[in-house]
């Protein structure tokens, strides 16, 4: 199965990533890679991860408390999230 999320951070690209990342790991999701993608002038972002329970991409944007909410999805639903939100940001990995 693969996951699709919605977080709202108050931090930076940066220090989102990092608090993704570690509630990744603390609702039970081993981490084997990740990456970040996010436009510079842009409060948004994307982090896809590949993890013991399938593919995660995360969509961030800026927001007043860090919230998180994960929903499981087909590969197809998957795919089209990941490749609709490059396309938006039209980001670059960092």
């Amino acid at each position: 199965m693969a996951y699709i999320g919605f977080v709202k951070s108050p931090y930076g690209p940066g220090r989102t990533f990092d608090a993704i990342i570690d509630e990744l790991k603390r609702q039970g999701f081993t981490i084997g890679f990740s990456k970040h993608h996010w436009a510079g002038d842009l409060p948004f972002g994307l982090v896809i991860a590949e993890t013991d329970k399938g593919p995660v991409a995360i969509r961030w944007s800026l927001g007043k408390e860090f919230s998180i909410r994960l929903e499981e999805v087909d590969k197809e639903t998957y795919d089209e999230f990941v490749e609709d939100t490059i396309e938006y940001t039209n980001a670059d990995s960092g």
